[in-house]
């Protein structure tokens, strides 16, 4: 019986339930598929036996829907537009753009404009695809931290990673370019003890509070721990946004990018300190996974990687993706 129920369940008959529900009668559905009266009161008469229930009430002139009509109309509905997808994913997978594009950004990415990007290649107008479809590929953004950045990328849980540390290795199948480098300052809170200092902080100076940071997002890779000083009192979080807030709070105080904070250091809600400790300038790149090598269930390099890559070879791109990274109103 389940495999005769769903049998009965084609894209013509969903078809049919939904032309009826939208015409109001079966006269007038009739003349739009095609087909008498008739046949197509026949053609219902089938699917109410196959699934054992009663689609349209028949005391009624008009057709109208049972309860069990209605559940069956919205289902189908959603079936057929899942079929539509399905066909133009796999119309556009042969032609070159990915079904999908994971793509694993670090946290000191700006977020305004990868969104900004997203924004710009749902826009596309792919050639040999509907007007007004767009590149079809779905898109996945990943934050990521340090080292957790370039796992995503070995693992293949990401296709493309931007905000890898400049001092990655090569890998192979994995290519990588320079985006750019980010200064990180010291920063708290104005009412934060350090903030009454007058000088240079030393080091003995950091040990004496609690040191803000950001875990490490790698799970296998060995995580990385920057600019904390051994036996130092540590608030661990896991995001940027969360240390920026645990700062601002006066909870501890610690080195962020600088365009992370500007925005909140105009506004007075944190303190530049001057450290002993030379500035900090990280260098940042991206990477992607060869088309050379490979990989299970993947197709070489697709046309939206191809996209994102163009996108990232231009230094206005670059600029924005470190320089607009501002955790203060975005």
């Amino acid at each position: 019986m389940p495999t005769d129920r769903r049998n009965a369940l084609t894209p013509e008959a969903l078809t049919m339930m939904d032309v009826i529900a939208r015409t109001g009668s079966f006269a007038a559905a009739a003349r739009e598929l095609g087909k008498v009266p008739s046949a197509l009161t026949y053609s219902v008469r089938q699917l109410e036996d196959a699934l054992d229930v009663l689609l349209f009430d028949r005391s009624s002139r008009q057709a109208r829907l049972t309860a069990a009509g209605t559940e069956l109309l919205t289902e189908g509905r959603r079936l057929l537009a899942e079929m539509d997808a399905v066909a133009n994913r796999v119309h556009r997978v042969s032609t070159g753009w990915e079904t999908e594009l994971t793509i694993a950004c670090d946290a000191v990415i700006s977020r305004r404009t990868v969104l900004e990007l997203c924004e710009a290649f749902y826009a596309l107008r792919p050639d040999g695809l509907p007007e007004g479809s767009g590149p079809g590929t779905r898109l996945r953004i990943r934050t990521e931290v340090m080292s957790g950045t370039l796992e995503a990328l070995l693992l293949g849980q990401a296709d493309l990673a931007i905000g890898l540390p400049g001092e990655t290795p090569s890998h192979p199948g994995i290519e990588t370019r320079p985006l750019g480098d980010v200064p990180f300052v010291y920063v708290c809170s104005p009412h934060h003890p350090l903030a009454k200092i007058d000088r240079p902080l030393t080091d003995e100076d950091l040990m004496q509070v609690r040191g803000i940071a950001v875990a490490d997002s790698a799970q296998r890779l060995t995580p990385l721990t920057v600019n904390l000083l051994p036996g130092q009192d540590v608030l661990t979080v896991s995001s940027m946004q969360a240390k920026h807030e645990a700062l601002a709070m006066g909870l501890g105080a610690g080195f962020m990018p600088e365009p992370a904070v500007r925005g909140c250091v105009a506004g007075g809600r944190l303190l530049i300190r001057p450290t002993q400790r030379p500035t900090r300038v990280a260098s940042i790149g991206y990477g992607w996974r060869s088309a050379a090598v490979p990989q299970p269930r993947r197709a070489a390099q697709g046309l939206g990687l191809q996209w994102w890559l163009m996108q990232l070879d231009s230094p206005t791109t670059r600029e924005a993706l470190l320089e607009r990274a501002s955790l203060h109103g975005g």
